[in-house]
């Protein structure tokens, strides 16, 4: 009986894939006719491709993908006996079989008297397997990679002691650090706004706080170092559907998503220059992601060091020019082509910043096999296909694609376009169906300071009345539903819940 329940979970399971393959299709024969599908390597990959890392990191991906893919399809199943008498039993066979999760008695009982809540059992799944997500994450680390000291010996030697780095929120972003560029995620600030427009103050507060370490306490080198603090913007475009699938936030144009970018890096070196003047200290990088096949462009340094919006060097042409490049002499290959791009590169202040473009683009020839090898180089989900909404201050195990829209906050009002993108994004993917948009809201806290955490829970239940008061109607039909989440970001700790909608008691979907 169990067995036949499998199979048409499944079956049920293949309407959410076949809607993203349609758009796939799509995207491939605008490819095809466009004369842009780029030609394989005999050996099926890139010389200078790392396949058995790609190998780890998509079965990283595939298995923590299908755990959430899969809640849907089987809920849909249990649905079918919420009227027999034994409902309970049924579903909680259900439950441990296909989703191995042990449902909470109060989502499960009265369904006698009252239709089941779906839609909060859907949002207790979908924050369950979150949490069993967090908790593999950080106990054991999938996503590891070189050593910190290592990784910042190497930025250093390029002329930096911090990277920071703000992409687009969009989910499909959501991987830029640990796969797109395959930089250790401990070794990158990562602060994610819808655009990449990011918070010029916080950015600002930030690099006095690095600074001040750097003074007093030598880290992550002594101020005497003559380091830099390097800031970039990550933007987005597809290449496919470019009017379409391109950044919500600016319209699908990827000329206004670039100069967005670039504003807010001029903003953030302008003011620390005219507060500190310090701000030839800053570098800034402004990377396009194409988020059809993750390759990148990165803006070449014009004569004043900054990025310039018209020049850049694209990681596909560097994928086809390196195809017989040996692999010792790969990185120097890389440079030299940004070299001839890039006039300034041959000042000295400027040859730091070619080394580490030149490990980017490096790093970026793995990612673009990996779509290729993986994905037939294109994603299926050429669109949004998010499972969750995350929003507040953390989410650092979060490093996978189309996994989460994040909104970076610390008020709903504060970001409240973020907040409403994520909103209307989930609108298209779960309320027109009827699913509610789960809302993860999480805020990380330093454990070694007194009453932290208690302040951490006080913001994450504020800005849960902040939802519930901004999103009234949604909130009251359960089309919201909201976990809340701190964590001890001094700690090598999983995250800790302290609240939700779903839980026993909980009224509606924001109380």
């Amino acid at each position: 009986m169990l067995v036949g329940r499998q199979k048409r979970a499944g079956q049920l399971g293949q309407a959410r894939s076949n809607r993203v393959r349609t758009a796939a299709d799509v995207a491939h024969r605008q490819r095809s006719r466009a004369g842009n599908v780029v030609r394989l390597h005999s050996s099926g990959s890139h010389p200078l491709t790392h396949i058995a890392e790609n190998d780890c990191l998509h079965a990283y991906e595939s298995r923590s993908k299908a755990a959430f893919d899969k809640i849907e399809p089987v809920l849909r199943e249990i649905a079918q006996y919420q009227h027999d008498t034994n409902f309970v039993i049924k579903a909680q066979e259900l439950g441990r079989l296909l989703l191995s999760l042990e449902f909470p008695g109060h989502l499960l009982e009265n369904t006698w008297i009252a239709p089941l809540d779906m839609g909060k059992l859907y949002a207790w799944c979908v924050f369950e397997t979150f949490q069993r997500f967090a908790d593999e994450f950080y106990g054991e680390k999938p996503l590891a990679q070189e050593s910190d000291a290592d990784f910042q010996r190497f930025i250093e030697s390029c002329g930096f002691h911090t990277l920071d780095f703000s992409p687009c929120a969009d989910g499909r972003l959501a991987h830029t650090i640990s796969y797109v560029l395959r930089l250790p995620y401990k070794g990158v600030r990562r602060k994610s706004y819808a655009g990449a427009m990011f918070d010029v103050e916080d950015s600002l507060q930030k690099w006095v706080e690095v600074e001040h370490k750097r003074l007093s306490e030598s880290l992550p080198n002594s101020a005497s170092e003559p380091t830099r603090y390097l800031k970039a913007a990550v933007y987005h475009y597809s290449s496919s559907l470019p009017d379409q699938e391109g950044c919500a936030a600016h319209g699908s144009d990827a000329v206004k998503a670039a100069e967005g970018a670039m504003s807010r890096l001029l903003a953030f070196q302008q003011g620390v220059q005219n507060s500190f003047c310090c701000g030839a200290s800053i570098d800034l990088m402004l990377i396009g992601i194409d988020t059809d096949n993750d390759a990148i462009r990165i803006h070449c340094p014009d004569a004043n060091g900054n990025p310039d919006g018209e020049n850049y060097v694209d990681a596909q042409e560097v994928y086809d020019a390196t195809l017989d490049a040996n692999p010792a002499d790969s990185e120097r290959v890389i440079s030299e082509l940004i070299e001839q791009k890039n006039p300034a590169a041959s000042s000295a202040y400027n040859k730091g910043l070619v080394k580490f473009m030149a490990r980017l683009l490096f790093n970026n020839i793995s990612q673009i096999d990996y779509v290729r090898n993986h994905f037939n180089g294109c994603y299926s989900d050429i669109g949004h296909q998010e499972r969750f909404i995350g929003m507040g201050v953390g989410f650092e195990e979060v490093q996978l694609r189309n996994l989460t829209y994040f909104a970076y906050l610390k008020t709903v009002e504060q970001n409240a376009i973020d907040v409403d993108v994520g909103i209307k994004i989930f609108t298209g993917l779960n309320i027109k169906r009827g699913l509610p948009a789960p809302v993860v809201i999480r805020y990380d806290y330093h454990g070694n300071v007194p009453g932290a955490r208690e302040r951490a829970v006080a913001k994450v239940e504020c800005l849960q009345q902040a939802m519930a008061a901004r999103f009234p109607e949604q909130t009251q039909r359960g089309l919201i539903h909201t976990m809340l989440v701190v964590r001890d970001c001094t700690a090598d700790n999983s995250i800790e819940v302290v609240g939700g909608s779903t839980q026993s008691g909980a009224v509606g979907g924001g109380h």
